[in-house]
């Protein structure tokens, strides 16, 4: 999109309205726990760090299913208010760390389970998992995940009735998450984690599902994109207004969008 702002500008938009964020994505489905619980050792008192936590999605979950202590790497100084407001009577012990994960001091080997959700691809990959290394003891784990609002291996009615919307507000149609891309990420994701000579156990798993979303929540959603909110604010009403006319014209008002969420783990040798 010739109107998308500039990746340092995109990275910086999610903590405009923290309150919107959280109510508007969507959670990780538990498959991902039961991959944390089950493979990663997550338990009570497991030492967890995780970096980019946002509103504290996935980070609640990790604290009802034992993380304690928990260091929350988040940036955005508005979502670590956020956070620090949401968590307070949460149990268990967090410290929050207001600064980019490049720059924030962790202990070596001070760690069992690192995590990211929906933030990794925000970083200089080897680099960050270089010190993602560090901070993990022997035998530690790491895992990153994200969702994909759209599974390129289950055709969309919706995401097709889309492309014209994207075409007029661009010039152009978007393609998104294509069989190649999936794949070209799939390979540079497993290259990138391999090629840290401390990890072993490299693996992915693939998560499939389906949300079944309404108008509104359709609109809430794509409202948090950082393509959508970095749009001038004309564009962006324009563009939330067609995508809920598409949803309720064309599909009655709710919309089934299979998602893909895929799941990157590596253990500390």
């Amino acid at each position: 999109m010739p109107e998308t702002a500039p990746r340092r500008v995109r990275k910086r938009v999610f903590g405009r309205d923290p309150e919107a964020y959280d109510r508007a994505r969507l959670a990780y489905p538990p498959q991902v726990y039961d991959i944390l619980t089950t493979r990663c050792g997550l338990r009570p008192s497991t030492s967890v760090f995780e970096i980019g936590p946002g509103t504290g999605i996935a980070t609640r979950q990790l604290l009802k299913l034992g993380a304690n202590p928990i260091t929350l790497v988040e940036p955005d100084r508005r979502l670590a208010r956020f956070l620090a407001n949401r968590l307070r009577n949460r149990s268990g012990r967090v410290r929050i760390e207001a600064k980019p994960f490049e720059r924030v001091k962790l202990p070596r080997g001070g760690f069992d389970l690192g995590v990211a959700a929906t933030s990794f691809h925000w970083l200089p990959e080897r680099l960050a998992l270089r010190k993602v290394a560090r901070a993990l003891r022997h035998g530690g784990w790491w895992a990153t995940w994200n969702n994909h609002h759209g599974d390129p291996y289950r055709p969309s009615a919706f995401q097709d009735a889309l492309q014209p919307l994207y075409y007029e507000l661009s010039g152009r149609a978007k393609s998104g998450y294509t069989k190649a891309r999936a794949r070209k990420d799939r390979r540079d994701r497993l290259r990138a984690l391999k090629s840290i000579v401390e990890f072993e156990r490299v693996s992915r798993d693939d998560i499939r599902w389906t949300a079944t979303l309404g108008t509104a929540r359709v609109q809430a959603l794509w409202g948090t994109f950082s393509d959508v909110v970095t749009l001038r604010p004309v564009r962006r009403v324009w563009f939330l207004s067609e995508l809920g006319r598409i949803v309720d014209d064309q599909f009655d008002g709710k919309v089934d969008i299979p998602v893909l969420t895929p799941v990157y783990t590596a253990r500390r040798r």
